[in-house]
């Protein structure tokens, strides 16, 4: 602080006067505090002019019950023309920016779990009552009939972007950024579960680092398109088919280094299947047919083209005796397995007439059907043409998209698969997939002694017990039956420590372009691990949630009744779709299976797909009795064309924002494997739901249904038989 003085020895006009002043009344001093106080408050009001609004913003932000009461400014569908967002810099009342807005975005179920997203997982136990009790209605897309198209008339008002909303990305891909893994607004997840499911830690200045992104879909994009040039034709599937020719395939999954964008040919005399159970028995030859197979079914007497039909009698299949014959010859051999009860998944490796699992079928066990891309005779479109669960893979040097410890039962019948070679890799990954006290079926012709001899060595390194063996003169086959161990006493019992134990860092979970290692991994030890004990019979399994989830159970159950309520509500009735004509669905973004699990008591098969940069919940749909995969949808799916009914996809595309290269190769793939008047569900944000309508339309899709409300919609479409 400066002081000014007057010359030196001489007190200066000021100092004089101070001193000759009289001292000042009591009245006068408090004038000057008021006058002192009234000045500070003006310049204050005059410099800080936002103080107010920023304290509103704040507010807004953080106070969880405005949350199902969103600012009604520029959020009235009824308005006639769209309005940009108003940019008032400077204003009292300014709009906050789009991100402090965004926990106020929709008063719906979906937002409600999404507000859970974003609380301190600490929190989030006090919570679960409230997000269930919000969320079970459901009835956030149920309108009247007359509602609905009133709806769709009405133009609705543009959304700002957001500010850099990353959705994610594979361990194997994450970066020092750490992006969140998930999006607002979303139905059926909750970012809570991400600690308990998510391997790679966040980092946590990644809000600090998000940077803004263009939108998902570009509204000013116009598509054309064209068919796919693969000497496959109709049959493209495009990680598979060896440069596009279908008379070869690949050893291993292998995807086009460029996206694919191009559409699948449809077969010239293509027919809709019929419905089920008819299908089971007989499909359309021209739907599914090809060289190899016409040459195929010339020599099975199981299988025989009549006129436009493939029929499958159904006391006939590739077990002479009947599929029915060969299961009764197991119980025979093991009381202990009890189809339908204790067990309920199976994996049968080898695709060819699907007899195994559909004889299964009637004993309310869900067989997965895995048709090999090595095997020339793999019938896996076949299977799927007829509804039967089913997809293809290979069995070379990686592992198969599956968790750990998932079936229940792997069936394996003259699928010719050397397991005793290689140091007995693929045996390793079927002890990776196989639940701990699970039975391993496999079945040869009579006199396949060299195989068997291998295969006993292989099973004793990995201390697999044999349990029961017979020869059935009915089938011609010879039949052995494995049991995994359900501990580790007999691991530490062997005498040769080979296989050796894995180490703790080569996880037994991750299974997406993950090489075999060999190594043995041990069984779950203590009963807060999942596999420790086998799960309840079915059906209680599907809503009995086990110890070992612990607070998850909550949310499992809550995602549970949201689903059932949804489903029961809005998706049997209220979207235009003939579920008469539905048996094969494909759920593109499951998190807990709740979805599946609603629709278990109709005649559909679900497979639930868990995307590979989300949180892994997949165990969590074996453990309930369903079955699905893991997968990355900026990559085809392993599956051929035409091979699903109906598509869910809910806030799939928010997920994958930022992620894929081309995120119009989803629809593209979409297109791929739905057949001709299959159906699609879709729930997104009105940010990316408004272009893929107009992509939708460009494919030529039928839109049945559209309901918006706020920020969200959800959409019902069905794909045209239309080819460019």
């Amino acid at each position: 602080m400066t002081v000014f003085r007057g010359p030196p020895g001489r007190p200066s006009a000021l100092v004089s006067w101070w001193r000759r002043r009289p001292p000042l009344g009591f009245a006068a001093k408090v004038s000057i505090a008021i006058a002192l106080g009234l000045t500070f408050v003006i310049t204050w009001t005059t410099l800080s002019p936002t103080s107010s609004s920023q304290q509103i913003s704040t507010e807004r932000t953080y106070f969880a019950a405005e949350i199902a009461d969103p600012p009604p400014v520029s959020r009235n569908a009824t308005s006639g023309h769209r309005k940009k967002p108003s940019s008032s810099r400077g204003h009292k009342k300014r709009r906050p920016p789009a991100r402090s807005h965004r926990p106020n975005a929709t008063p719906s179920p979906d937002a409600t779990a999404s507000k859970a997203n974003r609380t301190d997982p600490e929190s989030m136990p006090e919570q679960e009552p409230i997000n269930e009790q919000e969320r079970e209605p459901a009835s956030e897309w149920e309108t009247e009939p007359g509602e609905e198209e009133e709806q769709e008339k009405e133009p609705e008002l543009a959304v700002p972007e957001e500010n850099g909303e990353s959705n994610g990305k594979a361990p194997k891909e994450e970066d020092e950024k750490a992006p969140d893994l998930e999006s607002v607004d979303e139905s059926n997840v909750l970012d809570g579960d991400e600690e308990d499911f998510e391997e790679t830690p966040k980092s946590k200045d990644s809000k600090k680092q998000k940077k803004k992104l263009p939108p998902l879909f570009s509204p000013a994009a116009h598509y054309h398109w064209k068919l796919c040039s693969a000497k496959s034709g109709n049959h493209y599937t495009p990680c598979v088919d060896f440069d596009g020719d279908g008379s070869q395939r690949h050893h291993e999954r292998s995807c086009p280094r460029s996206p694919v964008t191009c559409l699948v040919s449809l077969p010239k005399e293509y027919k809709l299947p019929a419905p089920w159970p008819e299908r089971k028995e007989k499909i359309w030859y021209a739907n599914v047919g090809h060289p190899r197979l016409s040459s195929y079914v010339k020599d099975q007497s199981w299988l025989s083209r009549t006129g436009d039909h493939l029929v499958f009698p159904p006391e006939e299949s590739e077990f002479k005796g009947g599929a029915r014959h060969y299961i009764e010859s197991i119980d025979e051999m093991v009381p202990d397995i009890d189809w339908g009860k204790n067990i309920r998944i199976a994996l049968d490796i080898g695709c060819k007439s699907a007899g195994f699992g559909v004889a299964l079928l009637e004993k309310d066990v869900i067989t997965l059907s895995l048709g090999l891309t090595s095997d020339q005779t793999d019938l896996a479109q076949v299977a799927l043409e007829r509804g039967i669960p089913a997809t293809i893979g290979s069995l070379v040097s990686r592992r198969l998209p599956f968790p750990s410890g998932a079936f229940d039962v792997i069936h394996c019948s003259e699928c010719n698969i050397p397991w005793h070679s290689n140091g007995g890799k693929l045996l390793l990954e079927m002890n990776r997939i196989l639940r701990p006290g699970g039975y391993f079926i496999i079945s040869s012709r009579h006199g396949d002694l060299e195989s068997e001899e291998g295969i006993s060595a292989s099973m004793t390194a990995v201390c697999w017990n044999t349990i029961a063996y017979s020869s059935d003169d009915v089938s011609e086959l010879g039949v052995k039956i494995f049991q995994r161990p359900a501990s580790n006493e007999e691991y530490d019992l062997r005498a040769k420590k080979d296989p050796p134990f894995c180490k703790e860092d080569q996880n037994k979970a991750t299974a997406w372009y993950t090489p075999i290692k060999h190594c043995l991994h041990k069984a779950p030890a203590g009963i807060e691990e999942r596999g420790s004990e086998w799960p309840e019979e079915w059906p209680k399994r599907l809503e009995t949630y086990p110890d070992w989830l612990g607070d998850l159970q909550a949310r499992v159950a809550a995602d549970h009744s949201h689903w059932k309520a949804v489903v029961e509500k809005s998706y049997l009735d209220g979207l235009g779709i003939n579920w008469t004509n539905i048996r094969n669905v494909l759920d593109m973004k499951a998190v807990y299976g709740g979805f599946a699990a609603a629709l278990s008591s109709e005649k559909v098969w679900v497979m639930n797909v868990v995307p590979v940069h989300a949180p892994d919940t997949l165990p969590v749909i074996y453990e309930r009795g369903l079955v699905g995969a893991y997968h990355d949808w900026c990559e085809p799916f392993s599956t051929y064309p035409r091979s699903y009914d109906l598509l869910h996809a809910d806030h799939l595309f928010s997920r994958l924002k930022n992620r894929c290269k081309e995120p119009v190769t989803i629809l593209v793939e979409m297109d791929r494997i739905l057949r001709p008047g299959g159906w699609a569900i879709i729930r997104e944000k009105l940010e990316i739901l408004d272009p893929l309508e107009a992509i939708l339309k460009s494919l030529h899709w039928e839109i049945v249904m559209t309901f918006r409300k706020d920020k969200e919609g959800i959409m019902s479409v069905k794909k045209t038989t239309w080819r460019p």
